[in-house]
C-alpha cells in the first residue's frame, strides 16, 4: 500500500456510499497507545447489501499495517474513521467472525451516522445492528470497572454483555481531575461514564466525526437506549492488548468534555454544551471493631441501566473490605429519594442463603427497588439519591418460624390475645417471640384464622400481582407498604371479601361493591380474595425470617 497520511484531514468531506467498490484503498485512524490516533491501511472488499438491517448496507474491508495485523479488530476500535482519497466514508464498527485469521471488519457508512446528527430521533433505539447474525457483530465496547473486583465483574458481567459491552475489571482507571490538553480529533478515544467516584464504570470507543458543537462515535449503539445522558470524557489508551478471542484497549478516562445524548443504531452522539445528570449515592459500611467506611459515587440516570449499575456498585461496596465473607449478613437502613415524592424506605436484615451470599441479597434488594421506581409506565422519575447505612454481621443471620400457639383458644371481639411464636435461628437454639393481638370489636362469632408469617408471605396477600402500573406516587406508596423481612407478623384472616389494588387493600368489601369493581379484576388491576387481611401486630427479631403458621381462634 502507498504511504499513509499521518493525521486525518483538517476539513471533512464525505465519500458517498454509491461510489464505494471493491479495490479502493483508504486509511483509518485509531489510538493504539496514548492519545494520538495512528493510521492503518484499509482495503475495500465490497459492499454487503442489507447486512446491518433492512436498507442498511455495510462496507466490508481488510485492515493493513503492523499493529492492525498484530492486534486484529480490537474492542474499543469501533468508530475509527475511514477515509478514501481524503474523504470520510464511515466508521470501523463490526467484527466479522470471532476467530478470523485476518483483520477483516465492517464499516458503517457515514450517511447512516449523519442521520443521527441531523434528525436527533426520539424514543428507543432500533435493534442492535448485526444482532441475530452470528458472523457480523458490533465491535465490543470495553466497559472498564475501576475499583471493582474480578469476582464482582464475573458475577454480574452478563447483565452488561447483553448490551454489547465487554466488562473488564481494573485494567484502566478514572481521573476526572486530570487535564488532557490534546484536542479531540477523528480517531481519538472517548468514554461514556456510567459510574464515577470511589467506584467507576466507563465504556470507550473512537470518534468518527466532530464539529464545534458535537461529535459522533462508535458506528453502532452502546446501550441501544436512544436518548440518554452520560458524561462524555477524553481518554488515554495505556495499551492495546492483543488476543485471538477478545483484544481490547486498556484506558484511563480523564476530563469531562460534555454529555452523550443519543445512542442509536448507527452511532452515538455527544454534545460539548451539555452536562449529564447523575444520581449521587452513599453507602456507609460498618464492621465490628472497625471505623465506618463510606463509599461515595454517582450513577447515570437511565430507566434501563441505573438499576444494574446500582446493583453492582452496592455489591462492591459491601465486598470491598477485609471483613467481607460469604456468611456475612447485613443490617440495612436508608432511603431512595425522588423529586416530588416521599422517599422509598430501605430496611431489613439481608442474610445469605443456600444460593447467594448476603451481599448479593442486599444488592438485589436495592436493584428491585430501583427497577420498580424506574419501571413505572405512567411517569418518569427524577431520582435524586441513594443513602444507605449497612452494618456487617459476621454470621448467617436467618431464622425459621418453627411453631406458634395462642394464649387462649376462645375470645370475644375486642379482647387481646397473645401469640407465642417459636423461631429457630440458623444453627442456634430456638427463641420465643410474644406478640399481643388486639381483636377488632366488630368480629362476628365463629372461627377466625390467625396467620403467623414472615413479611414476604404477608406482602403476597396484600399486594396485587400482575396488575398494571399506577402512578409513581402509588408505586412508591406500595414499596413503603412492603413488610421488612426481619419481623414476625400476626395477621387476622376474616371471612369478608377483600379487594387489593395498586393503591392498597380494601378490606371487608361488600358483595355489591365487588361487582362494581369486577372490570378492574378482568384487566388485572385488582385481585379479589375471599378473606380480609387485617394487620394485628408484629415483633422484630433481627433475623431474616421465613416460614408461616396458621392458628384457629373461636370468637364467642
Amino acid at each position: 500500500m502507498p504511504a499513509l497520511p499521518p493525521k486525518p484531514p483538517r476539513e471533512t468531506i464525505f465519500f458517498p456510499l454509491a461510489e464505494v467498490h471493491r479495490g479502493l484503498q483508504g486509511v483509518a485512524y485509531t489510538v493504539f497507545e496514548g492519545v494520538e490516533p495512528e493510521p492503518m491501511g484499509v482495503e475495500i472488499l465490497g459492499v454487503l447489501k442489507n447486512a446491518i438491517g433492512p436498507g442498511q448496507d455495510m462496507i466490508l474491508a481488510r485492515l493493513h499495517g503492523t499493529k492492525a495485523e498484530y492486534t486484529g479488530v480490537v474492542a474499543g476500535m469501533s468508530g475509527s474513521p475511514v477515509y478514501i482519497d481524503g474523504r470520510l466514508v464511515g466508521a470501523l464498527s463490526y467484527r466479522i467472525g470471532q476467530f478470523s485469521k485476518e483483520p477483516i471488519a465492517g464499516i458503517t457508512p457515514i450517511e447512516a451516522m449523519l442521520e443521527v446528527r441531523d434528525h436527533q430521533q426520539q424514543g428507543g433505539s432500533p435493534r442492535a445492528a448485526g444482532e441475530g447474525q452470528p458472523e457480523v457483530k458490533p465491535i465490543e465496547t470495553p466497559l472498564v470497572f475501576n475499583g471493582f473486583s474480578q469476582e464482582t465483574v464475573e458475577r454480574f458481567g452478563d447483565r452488561f454483555r447483553a448490551m454489547g459491552l465487554t466488562p473488564v475489571a481494573g485494567l484502566g482507571g478514572a481521573d476526572p481531575e486530570a487535564k488532557q490538553p490534546e484536542p479531540i480529533v477523528p480517531g481519538s478515544a472517548v468514554s461514556a461514564i456510567l459510574v464515577r467516584g470511589d467506584l467507576s464504570m466507563a465504556g470507550t470507543c473512537t470518534v468518527t466525526y466532530l464539529d464545534a458543537k458535537q461529535l459522533m462515535a462508535c458506528g453502532h449503539p452502546i446501550t441501544q437506549y436512544g436518548s440518554l445522558s452520560l458524561p462524555m470524557t477524553k481518554a488515554n489508551v495505556v495499551a492495546t492488548l492483543p488476543s485471538p478471542l477478545n483484544a481490547f484497549k486498556i484506558v484511563n478516562t480523564t476530563e469531562t468534555v460534555g454529555s452523550f445524548t443519543e445512542d442509536r443504531a448507527s452511532a452515538i452522539l455527544g454534545r460539548f454544551d451539555r452536562t449529564a445528570r447523575m444520581i449521587p449515592a452513599s453507602v456507609e459500611v460498618l464492621a465490628p471493631g472497625k471505623k465506618p467506611h463510606t463509599y461515595r459515587f454517582e450513577v447515570l440516570d437511565n430507566r434501563q441501566l441505573t438499576p444494574n449499575a446500582m446493583l453492582v456498585s452496592v455489591y462492591q461496596a459491601l465486598q470491598g473490605t477485609n471483613d467481607s465473607a460469604a456468611e456475612n449478613s447485613y443490617r440495612m437502613t436508608g432511603e431512595l429519594t425522588t423529586q416530588g415524592f416521599a422517599p422509598v424506605r430501605l430496611e431489613g436484615v439481608m442474610a445469605p442463603s443456600d444460593f447467594n451470599p448476603g451481599a448479593v441479597a442486599a444488592a438485589l434488594y436495592i436493584n428491585e427497588r430501583f427497577s420498580r421506581v424506574y419501571g413505572n409506565a405512567l411517569e418518569q422519575p427524577v431520582v435524586t439519591g441513594l443513602h444507605l447505612k449497612v452494618e456487617a454481621i459476621p454470621e448467617r443471620r436467618t431464622a425459621v418460624i418453627e411453631s406458634a400457639r395462642l394464649s387462649q383458644t376462645e375470645a370475644r371481639a375486642g379482647d387481646t390475645v397473645e401469640v407465642e411464636a417459636t423461631v429457630r435461628p440458623y444453627q442456634s437454639k430456638p427463641m420465643v417471640v410474644r406478640i399481643p393481638v388486639k381483636l377488632p370489636s366488630d368480629l362476628s362469632a365463629g372461627q377466625i384464622r390467625i396467620l403467623v408469617s414472615d413479611g414476604g408471605t404477608l406482602d403476597r396477600l396484600t399486594q396485587p400481582s400482575g396488575a398494571h402500573p399506577a402512578g409513581l406516587a402509588d408505586t412508591i406508596a406500595q414499596l413503603n407498604q412492603l413488610h421488612p423481612g426481619d419481623r414476625v407478623f400476626c395477621t387476622l384472616l376474616d371471612h369478608a371479601a377483600q379487594a387489593v389494588l395498586e393503591s392498597g387493600a380494601l378490606p371487608g368489601l361488600p358483595i355489591s361493591m365487588a361487582n362494581v369493581l369486577e372490570p378492574l379484576k378482568q384487566t388485572h388491576e385488582m385481585q379479589l380474595t375471599g378473606e380480609t387481611v387485617v394487620a394485628a401486630g408484629s415483633a422484630g427479631v433481627d433475623y431474616a425470617v421465613t416460614g408461616t403458621q396458621i392458628l384457629m381462634l373461636t370468637i364467642r
